[in-house]
Order: C-alpha cells, then structure tokens, then sequence
C-alpha cells in the first residue's frame, strides 16, 4: 500500500453557522478564509440512498500546509453536525478508486463517494475505520485548482 502519510492537507469541522465560525476561529487562530461555497446540489451517493443532490456550504482556511475545512450541511447528510459541532474528517490527496477499494478491502466501510462504486467514485469519497476514524480520499486531478483557491482564487 502506498504511504499517503504526507498527502493529508486537511481536517473538516462540521458547523451549524460557517459564517460564525469563520469569524470564532478567525479572530482567534489568526485563520483567513477562501471564498464560501454554497452548492444546491452537491452529487453525493451512498449505499442507503443511492445517488442524489444536496444542499452543501464550505471553506477552507488559506494557511497550509494543513488546512481547517468548515462544513455547513443539512439533517440527512453526511456533513450534518447533529447537535454539536466537531471534528468530521482528515482528507488525503490519493487516487481516489484504488484507496477506497483497498480500505474497504481492510475493512473499512464505504459511507459516501460523489458517484457510484460503479463510476468510480468521482473526485472524492469518504471511508470509515472499524475503530471510527473517518478519512477523505480526494482526487490528484483537485489539487492545482484547490490551491489556488487556497492562495485567493476561485474554486470555480
């Protein structure tokens, strides 16, 4: 297996209010932020649901080489706070196919991928240790465009 130990860019932090946050952890981090990004309908299947669209608010903070991603989502999907805000994920450059199959292979479990297993998974999935820990595996082919985002740019 390869070692994606230095590929880990970021931690997602599940937040009722993005805007809120972003001023909480700005004034007291030193953090600054990209632009938010609110999507209508973020793709996103998952094996209870299949593929569907959904509502979705994020940003990253612009320092790195870790970077804090705020994530505001609605009850019923995976990037739902509940009732308390926490720690969500770590996410890891990667090709995203193959070390999605390999940590289920390891008994991980698949929560949710921007496409099917059957597509591919898209540009990212999330996957599930048995002890809990919930890994993003994103695609290399984001990494130009999200850095630029990082430095001031548009997502987009």
């Amino acid at each position: 297996m390869y070692d994606y130990s230095s590929e880990v860019f970021h931690v997602g932090h599940l937040v009722p209010d993005i805007q809120v946050a972003m001023d909480e952890l700005g004034s007291s981090l030193g953090l600054e932020w990209t632009e938010v990004v609110h999507r209508d309908d973020q793709r996103i299947w998952t094996p209870e649901h299949g593929q569907r669209r959904v509502p979705l608010t994020f940003c990253y903070s612009t320092q790195g080489p870790q970077h804090v991603e705020l994530i505001q989502g609605v009850e019923g999907n995976p990037w739902w706070f509940g009732d308390l805000q926490n720690l969500h994920h770590a996410g890891v450059w990667a090709d995203v196919p193959s070390l999605t199959e390999d940590l289920v292979a390891r008994g991980w479990t698949l929560v949710c991928a921007q496409l099917s297993p059957e597509e591919g998974y898209g540009s990212f999935s999330y996957v599930r240790s048995p002890t809990g820990f919930l890994l993003e595996p994103v695609t290399y082919a984001n990494k130009e465009r999200m850095t630029r985002w990082f430095d001031g740019g548009s997502l987009v």
